[in-house]
């Protein structure tokens, strides 16, 4: 009976996330990616956590800087599309795009930190050079409205649609919607972005007081950007949650390609040998008046004890 008793015990939240990797490494299928890097890929995976207690699901077999992944999150809000304002808070993880197109149109072969300290000394340099175009923050909160011009035509209206206050208002007012999402996957101006969204589209649930999100990406790094994504979907649930004056329920994470690039052998060998443990929470400090006034400062994690970082390359 203890060793059955034992055998039924719930496993950590984080060994699924392991068993992906591992299935992905061995039996994905290898082929040339975007990045000329290469990846094994499989198409259609799904995981689910608890946000219940002010659980968060952040990776504990290696290291996860949360708080770059929360001033990411915060960024998006603001609707901002411009590196600096991330860079300035020491956040490097947009940087490679803009920085691969400056060494590619100038031919210059400056490094990050250098191209870095000119984004931030340099106000004109960095609209010139920083702007990733309209991505995520753009679309979710100034997605382009055109209003008409007379005589047939149309001009683009001064403020696009909020599809973050929209939702807030509409989980406020009409919890039981089918419709509580948004995206940033805007058809019509994805050429003009660094990289077309790959947490694309958002949705919320409502049931018996408790908020609950999902994310459907289309595109996933398993081995480096996943990390970010569940815990920027678990912070904007709690976010959102908190707004709505309802209790946080569960994320659930479906990708759509989800796949790990063959230069990370290192990462993923090192990884599925670990073994996860602990409970990590995310506090809340302080609730805004707005969804869009949330500071870093207001957010807390509390018994994260990871394992050692893993490095690993990013393909641009």
């Amino acid at each position: 009976m203890i060793a059955d008793s034992h055998a039924r015990q719930t496993p950590h939240y984080e060994q699924q996330y392991l068993d992906l990797m591992r299935h992905i490494w061995l039996h994905g299928d290898e082929r040339v990616d975007r990045t000329g890097v290469g990846t094994r890929s499989i198409l259609g995976a799904t995981m689910r956590f608890s946000l219940a207690d002010d659980a968060i699901p952040l990776l504990t077999t290696k290291r996860v800087y949360w708080k770059a992944a929360a001033r990411e999150m915060l960024w998006f809000l603001t609707g901002n599309t411009n590196i600096r304002p991330l860079v300035e808070q020491g956040v490097h993880i947009w940087t490679d795009w803009p920085l691969d197109s400056y060494r590619r149109e100038t031919g210059e072969d400056i490094d990050r930190d250098a191209f870095e300290r000119r984004i931030i000394d340099d106000e004109a340099f960095a609209t010139r050079w920083g702007d990733l175009g309209p991505v995520y923050g753009a679309q979710w909160v100034n997605w382009p409205r055109y209003e008409p011009a007379g005589e047939g035509l149309f001009r683009r209206a001064e403020q696009g649609y909020n599809q973050i206050a929209e939702l807030v208002q509409a989980i406020r007012t009409n919890p039981g919607s089918r419709r509580l999402l948004f995206t940033g996957w805007n058809v019509a101006e994805l050429a003009g972005m660094a990289l077309p969204p790959c947490h694309m589209t958002y949705q919320f649930h409502v049931a018996n007081g408790k908020l609950s999100g999902m994310l459907f990406q289309r595109s996933c790094d398993l081995g480096l950007g996943f990390a970010f994504n569940i815990f920027g979907l678990s912070m904007l649930t709690r976010m959102l949650a908190q707004q709505c004056d309802l209790e946080p329920g569960e994320v659930v994470w479906s990708g759509g390609d989800v796949h790990l690039y063959l230069n990370h052998a290192d990462l993923v060998e090192a990884q599925i040998a670990r073994v996860p443990s602990g409970a990590p929470r995310l506090r809340i400090n302080r609730r805004p008046s707005s969804i869009f006034d949330y500071a870093i400062e207001d957010f807390e994690v509390l018994d994260y004890a990871p394992q050692g970082h893993i490095a690993a390359p990013v393909a641009v």
